[in-house]
This record gives C-alpha cells, structure tokens and sequence, in this order.
C-alpha cells in the first residue's frame, strides 16, 4: 500500500510542494488556502484536515525571526530612517508571509495525514 511505503520525510516535502501527501501527484489547495476535499489523482480525502492557526503561528514566528533579525542588525550598522525602514520591510514581511502559508499549510496537512490525525485513519507509519 502506498500510504505505508510513503516516508515521512516524502509526505511533508509533498505538502511543502502542495501537492498530494499520498501520491504526490495531485493539487493539494483547490484556491489559496483552501485544502481540496479529495486528490485529483489518486482519490485520497483530504477534507479531514483541521490545520486551523498553527500554519500562521509557524509563518509568523518564521518571518519574525527573520524581518527582526534584520531590522536589528540594519538600524545598528546604518541607523536609516523610519521611511526606509518601512520601505524596505513592509515588502518583504508580506512576500515572505504570503510565500510561505501555503507550504507550511501544506506541510501541516501532510503531517496529520502521514499521523492518522483528525480522521485521517490509522498513522501510516511503518511498524
């Protein structure tokens, strides 16, 4: 069966790709943050996925560690103004935020998949 020979590892690069965990094959989102009820290729329900806030908890820890890290270290090596400040990390804060929700979605889909969580059936993990 597929489901056990699929790794760990496999099923998060798969979310992380936002393609199916199962198969890697089909769509994962069927619009941006909207998790497709079943895969297009190999039928596996995706629809009992409960991935509520962790996704944005886990951007915004990522992105904040990031966009602060820098914003330190810019106002200690070249003390710019409140402008450039804004104009340099407003940009990036909402292209990183937005580039990253849907892998770490998708990565958090696949985890609970992988884990038999929230109805996904039994964990398919080898044993």
């Amino acid at each position: 069966m597929q489901d056990s020979q699929t790794t760990m590892g496999q099923a998060l690069m798969r979310g992380a790709r936002c393609s199916c965990p199962s198969c890697g094959e089909g769509q994962l989102f069927k619009s941006f943050l909207k998790v497709a009820d079943t895969c297009s290729a190999c039928g596996q329900e995706l629809h009992h996925h409960r991935a509520d806030d962790l996704p944005a908890y886990i951007v915004m820890s990522i992105v904040g560690h990031i966009v602060v890290g820098l914003v330190l270290w810019t106002e200690v090596h070249y003390a710019p103004s409140y402008g450039v400040h804004a104009a340099l990390w407003t940009p990036l804060t909402l292209a990183l935020t937005f580039g990253l929700l849907q892998p770490v979605k998708g990565a958090i889909v696949a985890l609970q998949w992988k884990l038999g969580m929230h109805g996904f059936g039994m964990p398919k993990v080898a044993a």
